[in-house]
């Protein structure tokens, strides 16, 4: 049964990362108030990483948006690539600080599906660091946290947020596709 709870913090979060893709600064608040939703979601259904990155989501979120309003002189601050480098092996940390969690959560807590959730949290991490300093490989990593996201909240019986997580996935994919041309606009 599909909750008010489950309708309303999918519709706010759906209009935020549309609003992200798009490039607009607006996703900052409306992602603050998605996520404070979806943590008391992610609680009642014991998806407790979820819940921690629900946190992290508002604590970065009031950052990003400041970020993003601190452009050169009076701009938007540009989209800009990471280095290859340093990409691979803040993947491979967050990778090995889901192992870490996940073997906690799992030893301690009643989650579910401690592994799959704590490689989200990781992922989502980096990938909302990425965002918040307007890198285009962002994207990527949304894309790659959309995809276990569908299977961990459909597993889990959040049938429209699984749904809303499949809609994430389409909007990051064209998402990593219009940032990329704003890339090509600022080398």
């Amino acid at each position: 049964m599909i909750s008010r709870l489950e309708i309303v913090s999918n519709a706010v979060n759906a209009g935020s990362i549309v609003l992200a893709a798009r490039n607009s600064v607006h996703t900052w608040w409306t992602g603050i108030l998605g996520c404070g939703l979806f943590a008391v979601l992610f609680y009642q259904s014991q998806l407790y990483a979820d819940v921690v990155l629900q946190i992290f989501f508002i604590a970065t979120s009031i950052y990003g948006w400041r970020v993003w309003l601190s452009g050169r002189e009076g701009s938007a601050l540009p989209v800009t690539r990471v280095a290859a480098k340093v990409l691979w092996v803040t993947a491979c940390a967050a990778l090995c600080v889901a192992m870490v969690y996940g073997l906690m959560l799992r030893r301690f807590t009643n989650a579910y599906a401690p592994f799959v959730d704590s490689l989200v949290l990781t992922l989502s991490v980096m990938a909302q660091l990425l965002l918040m300093t307007r890198r285009y490989e962002t994207w990527w990593f949304w894309l790659a946290v959309n995809t276990l996201s569908i299977a961990l909240f459909g597993f889990r019986g959040l049938w429209l947020t699984a749904a809303l997580y499949s809609a994430f996935w389409v909007n990051a994919w064209f998402a990593r596709l219009r940032w990329r041309k704003l890339v090509v606009a600022n080398d």
